[in-house]
C-alpha cells in the first residue's frame, strides 16, 4: 500500500500557503481507516460471556453462548443439535467495595477507591501469571517472545538499510572521476551521475534544464557560469569558488555547498524540497520493492502453519521454525548479490511467520482463562520493547556492518526456537 500511494506525488494537495497535504499523509489515512472500522465493528459485537457472569448478567452470557453454539453447530452441518449445559462454574462476583463511599464520600475520593480497587486487581492477576503451575511456563514464554520479536522485527526492518548499502558500495565502485579538467564554453543539457570532479576549471559555462545525481565538486572554479532549471540528487560542491555566476530555478540549497566561496554570484527562484521522483531515486524504488516481497513471502508461511499445526504440533513448529529462520539468517552474513540477499529474505520471513502463528496458539492455551488476557496482553507488551530495543541496536550497527546484525539476529532466534522446545504440548488438550 504504502508503494502505491507514496511514491505519486500528484496525491498530495495544499490546503493554504502554509500546509502541504503530501502522499505519506494519504497513506497515514488509509491506514487510519482499518483502526476506525474496528471501533465502529466492536460496538455489534456481544460482550464477553465470562465479564457477564462476573457482573451477574447470567441469562445474557447464557444467550450468547447460546448464540456460539448454534453458529457452531450450523457450520458443521448439525443445527439439530441443542445447547445444553449441565453446569457451569461462575466466576467470583466482581467486588462491590468500591461502592463503600457513593454515599459518604466526594465524587473523586469514589473516582480515586475504584481506579485503586481496579488497578490492585490488574496487579493481583498479573502476579497470578507467576504463580504455580503456570510460572514456569511464564517465564519460558517471556524468553520466546522477547527473543522472537527482537530477532524478526530487528532485521526485518533495516533489511532494506543492508540492501542500500550493498548497492552504495557497489555503486561507489563505478565512480568516474575527473582531475583537473578545464571546460570553458559548453553547454550541460544533460545528466551527470556517479561522478567526482577535482580541481576543475568551469568557464562561461550553462548548465541547463539537467540532473545532478550523485556528483561531488571539489576545489574547483565556476566563473561566469550560468545554472537554469536544475534538480540534484546527493550532489555536493566542496570548497569551490563561484565568480560572477547565476543560479536560477535550481534546487541549490545552500547545504549542498560546503566550505565554498561566493563573488557577485545570485540565486533567484530557488526550488524548494526534493526534486528527484521515485522512479529516477532508484534506491527509494528498492526499499519498497525488497519490503514488498518480504511481506509477500509471509503468505506461503501463514498457509503452511495453517495446514500444519496440528499435524506436527505446536512445539515443532515453534522451535522449528525459529531454528530454521535463524539458520536462514545466518546464510545472510554470506550473500554478496541483491538477489540471494532478497531470496534469503523471503526464506526468513516465511519461516518466521510460521514461528509467530504457533506461538499465538500456544501462548493461549498455555494460560487459564482467568489470566489469558492479563498473560497475552503482558507478553504482547514484552515484545514491542524488544522490538524498539532491536531496532536501536541494529539500526546503529547496520551503517557499520553487515555481519554483526545478522550474527545476532541469528543467535538470538536460534537460542529462542530452543528454549521454545521445552514448553508443554498444548495440542488435543482441554483448556483451562
Amino acid at each position: 500500500m504504502a508503494w502505491a500511494i507514496i511514491p505519486h506525488y500528484g496525491w498530495s494537495f495544499s490546503m493554504g500557503s502554509a500546509y502541504q497535504f503530501h502522499s505519506w499523509r494519504v497513506f497515514v489515512v488509509v491506514c487510519a481507516l482499518p483502526c476506525v472500522s474496528s471501533v465502529v465493528a466492536l460496538t455489534f459485537m456481544p460482550e464477553s460471556p465470562r465479564y457477564l457472569l462476573e457482573v451477574g448478567k447470567h441469562d445474557e452470557a447464557w444467550m450468547i453462548l447460546k448464540q456460539i453454539h448454534d453458529t457452531n453447530m450450523r457450520a458443521r452441518g448439525q443445527p439439530e443439535k441443542v445447547f445444553t449445559v449441565n453446569r457451569i462454574k461462575t466466576p467470583k462476583m466482581i467486588d462491590e467495595l468500591i461502592e463503600i463511599q457513593t454515599d459518604t464520600g466526594t465524587w473523586y475520593m469514589r473516582w480515586f477507591v475504584r481506579v485503586k480497587t481496579e488497578m490492585h486487581g490488574i496487579w493481583l492477576t498479573f502476579m497470578r501469571c507467576f504463580d504455580y503451575p503456570v510460572k514456569r511456563n511464564t517465564i519460558l514464554l517471556i524468553i520466546v517472545w522477547t527473543t522472537l520479536s527482537f530477532g524478526y522485527y530487528g532485521l526485518s526492518v533495516w533489511f532494506p538499510d543492508v540492501i542500500k548499502h550493498l548497492q552504495a558500495d557497489e555503486y561507489a565502485s563505478r565512480v568516474k572521476k575527473f582531475y583537473g579538467e578545464r571546460v570553458e564554453d559548453f553547454v550541460f543539457n544533460f545528466t551527470l551521475e556517479n561522478q567526482i570532479h577535482t580541481n576543475g576549471e568551469y568557464i562561461k559555462d550553462r548548465f541547463s534544464i539537467m540532473k545532478f545525481k550523485s556528483v561531488i565538486f571539489e576545489d574547483s572554479l565556476f566563473k561566469n557560469c550560468y545554472f537554469e532549471d536544475v534538480t540534484s540528487l546527493a550532489t555536493y560542491f566542496k570548497n569551490c569558488s563561484f565568480t560572477e555566476t547565476l543560479f536560477y530555478n535550481t534546487d541549490l540549497e545552500e547545504s549542498k555547498f560546503i566550505d565554498c566561496h561566493f563573488i557577485n554570484t545570485t540565486f533567484l527562484h530557488n526550488k524548494k524540497g526534493c526534486q528527484i521522483n521515485y522512479d529516477e531515486d532508484y534506491s527509494a524504488y528498492w526499499i519498497y520493492f525488497v519490503n514488498f516481497l518480504g511481506t509477500l513471502a509471509v503468505l506461503p508461511g501463514n498457509i503452511v502453519s495453517a495446514l500444519l499445526m496440528d499435524r506436527i504440533g505446536r512445539l515443532t513448529m515453534l522451535g522449528g521454525s525459529m531454528v530454521l529462520s535463524g539458520i536462514s539468517c545466518f546464510f545472510l552474513w554470506f550473500g554478496n548479490s541483491e538477489a540471494i540477499m532478497i531470496g534469503m529474505l523471503c526464506l526468513y520471513n516465511g519461516l518466521t511467520i510460521s514461528a509467530w502463528n504457533s506461538l499465538d496458539v500456544i501462548t493461549v492455551e498455555l494460560f487459564p482463562t482467568d489470566r489469558r488476557a492479563t498473560g497475552f496482553g503482558f507478553l504482547n507488551a514484552l515484545c514491542k520493547a524488544a522490538t524498539v530495543l532491536g531496532n536501536l541496536i541494529f539500526g546503529s550497527l547496520v551503517g557499520i556492518t553487515k555481519s554483526i546484525p545478522i550474527l545476532l539476529a541469528s543467535t538470538v532466534l536460534v537460542c529462542g526456537g530452543l528454549v521454545g522446545l521445552r514448553l508443554p504440548d498444548t495440542r488435543n488438550q482441554v483448556l483451562m
